[in-house]
C-alpha cells in the first residue's frame, strides 16, 4: 500500500483537479434522480394489495383518488368547482351529485345511507371525489394535488395518501438542506474541541462531502431513490464515515515523528496505514448496510444500497482526496494550530480495569430490563398520523372524520360477470362488519329511484367494465389500526367466499401487508447483520470467543437503545424498529475492533491481562470518544430539528445509539475481556506469542 500512497502524494494536485472536475456530473446525477415519497410502493409486488394496484391502473386508468371535503358552498359553486378541477391536467374524472344527475333533481332521492356518507347538514358540508389517471405519488399526481389546491378556497380540504404523499415531498423538500447545514455545524464543533487546527476540520468536512456528492450522484443509475434514503444518506454518511479521515490524520501526525521534516512520506506511510485499517473497519459497516439489503420491504435495499455505496465512497476520498487537501493547504493548517481543547480521558483506563466487577454486576442488572423493553417497545405503521397538524392533507384528513366520521377507505375488486343479486348479498354481509360505514356501488350510488340506463356512461365506467366490477368501502376505523386490520381480515373473507379471485385494495390493505413483511424483515435483517460481522470478525481475529463478545457487548448497547422508548411510552416508526439495530451495530463494533486489536497486540508482546487491557483502553478511548460525538454530532441535530417523524426518530436513536455504544465499549468491553481473558486466548490466534506465557 506505501506504493499507493506515495502515487497520491506525488500526483496530489491532479487528485484534486479530477475531484472538483467529478463533481459537476455528480450533481447532474443528483438533481436527475427522481425521488419516491410513497413508502407503500416498496411492498413485494407480489403481495395482492399491489396487484390490485396496478389492476386498477390497467383496467379503470386511475391509480389514485382523493376525497374533497367542501365546506359552506352552495350546489352551484360547487358544481363549477367540479368542473374546474375536472380540467387539470390528469385528473380523470370528479364524482358529485351533479355528475349522476341535474342539480334540478333534489339530492333527497338519494338512499339516506348515502345521502349521510357524503353530506353533512350540521357542519353544511359535502364529498366529493377525484379520480386521477396516474398512481398515488406519480410526479404528475401530485403536480395535479397542488394546481387543484390553487384552484380551491379555504373552504375546501383535500384529503387522501396522494395529498400526503405531495405534502411529505414538499416538508422534505423544505428541511433536507438544513439536515446537512445542522450536521456540518455540529460536526465543526465537536472537530473544534478535538483537532488541534482550525481548519482541518473544514478540510475533512470538505472531502467527505465531495464524497457524499459523489454518492448520491451515482444513484442516477437506480434511476430513484425514496424521501428516506434521501433524508438520511447525507448525515449517515458524515457520522459513519467522519473516523476515517481522524485516523489519518492521527497517523500523518504519528508519521511526522517518524519521518522529521519530510511531510510527503510521512503522508505517504499514513496513507498506507489508514488502508490496512480503514479498510478492515469499513467492511463491518458495509454489512450492516448490506444486511439491510434482505429485506423484501425493499425500502431497505434502498437505503442499504446507498449507504454501502457512501461508506465506499467516504474510504476512497479519506485516501486520495483529503491528503491531497492537507498537503496541498499544509501551511494554513500549520498557522492555524491550537492545543486539543477536550482533554486526554486516558488516564480514567486503569480505574475502570481495576474496578471492571462494577460495570459487570451493572451489566447483569440492565440486561434484563434492556431486553424486555427492546421487546416491548410500541411501533407504529400510520405514515400520516405523525405528520405536522399545520400540513394541509392532515387538516383535510382531520376534517374527514371530524365531519363524516370517516378513516380508512377501501375499494373491492371482483368479477364484472357476478350477478347483481350475489353483488347485493356480498354487500349486505360486507355491511355487517363492524366499524363499515358503508359499501357502495353503482346500485347503491344512483339507488332505487334513478334507473341505471340514464347514468352516464362516464360514470358506470368509473365502477364497472367488462372484466371487474368497482366497489368502495368506507370505514369509521384509522389506518393501521387494530381494529381497521381486522375488518380488512373480514372483508376480505366475505369477497373470497363470493369470488376467489376478488380482492381488498387500498392503504389500510397495503399497511396491513407492511405490518406482517416487515415484521418478517426485522428477524431477517437482524439475523443477516449478526451473521455476517459475526464471521468477519471471526475472520479478522481468527477467534471464535471474540465474535460473541464483542457483538453481545455492542447488542447490550442496541438493547438499551432501543428498549429506552418502552419505558419514555414513545412509539417508533416502524423501519425504526428494522434498521437502527443493523446500523448501530455496523457503524458502532468498530469501536470495539479498534480496543480489541490494540489489547491484542499487546497481549502478543507479552503484557499480563490487565496491563495490556488497560493500555489499550488508555490508547484507544480518545478516538472512541471523538468517532462517537461525530456520529452523535451528525444525526442529534436532525432529530430535533425534523418535523417528519420518521426522519426525526430514526435521527434521534442513531445519536443516542452512538454515546450508548461508546459508554458500553469504554466500561463495559473491557470488563468483559478481564473476566474473558484466559478463554479469548485460548480460542484466539494471535494473543500469546510462542515465547511468553499466558
Amino acid at each position: 500500500m506505501i506504493k499507493f500512497g506515495k502515487g497520491v502524494v506525488k500526483h496530489r494536485v491532479l487528485i484534486l483537479i479530477i475531484s472538483f472536475a467529478l463533481l459537476i456530473p455528480a450533481a447532474f446525477g443528483y438533481f436527475n434522480t427522481r425521488v419516491n415519497y410513497d413508502i407503500l410502493s416498496y411492498l413485494p409486488g407480489e403481495l395482492e394489495s399491489m396487484k390490485g394496484q396496478d389492476i386498477l391502473v390497467d383496467e379503470f386508468g386511475t391509480g389514485a383518488f382523493s376525497l374533497c371535503v367542501i365546506e359552506g358552498m352552495e350546489d352551484k359553486d360547487i358544481s363549477t368547482l367540479r368542473e374546474q378541477i375536472a380540467d387539470v391536467d390528469h385528473v380523470k374524472s370528479v364524482i358529485w351529485y351533479d355528475s349522476l344527475a341535474d342539480l334540478s333533481v333534489p339530492m333527497d332521492v338519494l338512499p339516506d345511507e348515502i345521502y349521510d356518507i357524503f353530506n353533512n347538514d350540521e357542519s353544511d358540508s359535502t364529498l366529493m371525489a377525484i379520480l386521477f389517471d396516474t398512481s398515488m405519488s406519480a410526479d404528475e399526481t401530485m403536480d395535479a394535488i397542488e394546481e387543484i389546491r390553487g384552484i380551491t378556497t379555504k373552504q375546501c380540504y383535500l384529503s387522501g395518501m396522494s395529498a400526503v404523499v405531495t405534502d411529505i415531498k414538499d416538508l422534505t423538500n423544505k428541511e433536507v438542506p438544513f439536515y446537512v447545514l445542522i450536521a456540518v455545524l455540529l460536526s465543526v464543533l465537536v472537530l473544534s474541541l478535538t483537532m488541534d487546527s482550525a481548519i482541518i476540520p473544514l478540510f475533512f468536512l470538505l472531502s467527505i462531502g465531495m464524497a457524499i456528492v459523489y454518492n448520491l450522484g451515482s444513484n442516477v443509475i437506480k434511476g430513484e431513490i425514496s424521501y428516506v434514503t434521501q433524508a438520511l444518506a447525507a448525515v449517515l454518511q458524515l457520522g459513519v464515515t467522519m473516523d476515517y479521515s481522524i485516523f489519518l490524520w492521527h497517523s500523518y501526525q504519528e508519521n511526522q515523528e517518524r519521518f522529521p521534516g519530510d511531510k510527503n512520506r510521512a503522508m505517504a506511510h499514513a496513507i498506507s496505514n489508514t488502508i490496512t485499517s480503514v479498510v478492515g473497519s469499513s467492511i463491518t459497516t458495509v454489512a450492516g448496510f448490506i444486511a439491510l439489503c434482505f429485506m423484501s420491504f425493499t425500502l431497505g435495499l434502498d437505503l442499504g444500497v446507498v449507504m454501502a455505496k457512501g461508506v465506499i465512497f467516504g474510504v476512497i476520498a479519506c485516501v486520495t482526496i483529503l491528503p491531497s487537501l492537507i498537503l496541498v493547504f499544509d501551511k494554513a493548517i500549520e498557522k492555524t494550530k491550537h492545543r486539543v481543547i477536550l482533554p486526554d480521558l486516558g488516564n480514567i483506563a486503569n480505574w475502570i480495569t481495576s474496578h471492571y466487577y462494577i460495570f459487570i454486576i451493572l451489566f447483569l442488572v440492565i440486561l434484563g430490563p434492556a431486553i424486555w423493553g427492546y421487546n416491548n417497545t410500541n411501533v407504529y405503521y400510520d405514515l400520516a398520523g405523525t405528520l405536522p397538524d399545520s400540513l394541509e392533507s392532515i387538516a383535510a384528513n382531520n376534517k374527514l372524520e371530524e365531519n363524516f366520521d370517516m378513516g380508512a377507505t377501501h375499494i373491492v375488486l371482483v368479477d364484472s360477470s357476478l350477478e347483481p343479486k350475489t353483488i347485493s348479498k356480498m354487500i349486505d354481509e360486507i355491511d355487517d362488519v363492524d366499524g363499515v360505514k358503508a359499501t357502495l356501488g353503482l346500485d347503491a350510488i344512483v339507488g332505487p329511484a334513478i334507473p341505471r340506463d340514464v347514468i352516464p356512461d362516464s360514470i358506470r365506467g368509473e365502477l364497472e367494465n367488462e372484466n371487474y366490477e368497482l366497489l368502495l368501502i368506507t370505514s369509521e376505523y384509522k389506518v393501521a389500526s387494530d381494529e381497521v386490520n381486522a375488518q380488512c381480515d373480514a372483508i376480505s373473507g366475505i369477497i373470497k367466499n363470493y369470488d376467489e379471485n376478488g380482492m381488498l385494495i387500498g392503504e389500510a390493505p397495503c399497511t396491513q401487508d407492511l405490518i406482517t413483511t416487515t415484521d418478517h424483515d426485522f428477524k431477517v435483517v437482524s439475523a443477516v447483520s449478526i451473521g455476517a460481522i459475526f464471521v468477519i470478525i471471526a475472520v479478522v481475529f481468527k477467534s471464535i470467543s471474540l465474535p460473541i463478545i464483542l457483538v453481545a457487548a455492542i447488542y447490550f448497547a442496541i438493547f438499551i437503545n432501543m428498549g429506552i422508548p418502552a419505558y419514555t411510552g414513545t412509539q417508533l416508526p416502524f423501519i425504526a424498529s428494522i434498521v437502527i439495530g443493523t446500523i448501530q451495530l455496523g457503524a458502532t463494533v468498530d469501536y470495539a475492533i479498534l480496543m480489541t486489536n490494540k489489547y491484542k497486540k499487546a497481549r502478543y508482546k507479552g503484557a499480563e491481562k490487565k496491563e495490556a487491557i488497560t493500555s489499550a483502553l488508555q490508547s484507544s478511548i480518545q478516538s472512541i470518544i471523538v468517532s462517537a460525538l461525530s456520529f452523535f454530532a451528525a444525526t442529534f441535530g436532525v432529530g430535533l430539528y425534523s418535523d417528519i417523524d420518521m426522519i426525526s426518530s430514526l435521527c434521534t436513536l442513531m445519536a443516542r445509539g452512538a454515546l450508548i455504544s461508546m459508554l458500553v465499549v469504554i466500561f463495559v468491553l473491557p470488563s468483559l475481556f478481564m473476566i474473558f481473558d484466559k478463554v479469548i486466548c485460548v480460542t484466539s490466534a494471535g494473543f500469546r506469542n510462542k515465547n511468553k506465557t499466558v
